[in-house]
């Protein structure tokens, strides 16, 4: 995940008219490399992307899910342009 946000995030300005397509792209590239690398086709990956501008204030998201905390489980990671 991180690497896929790297490439893509590095150096990029925020824009707001382009964050729909980018946070597309990037959960789009991001699932379709899970699959591919812990060959894993069967599984069910929900990939969520978050693009924001720094402005000082904080952010607060909320989710709902069915969860098993048997055999579910979750990563994450985070990209910050300075």
């Amino acid at each position: 995940m991180h690497e896929v946000l790297t490439d893509k995030l590095t150096n990029v300005q925020y824009h707001p008219e382009n964050t729909s397509q980018l946070t597309k792209d990037i959960a789009d590239e991001i699932k379709s490399k899970l699959k591919s690398d812990l060959k894993l086709e069967r599984y069910k990956f929900v990939v969520q992307v978050v693009i924001g501008e720094q402005k000082g204030e904080g952010v607060r998201m909320g989710c709902r899910c069915f969860w098993d905390s048997d055999t579910d489980s979750y990563a994450q990671a985070a990209f910050m342009n300075v």
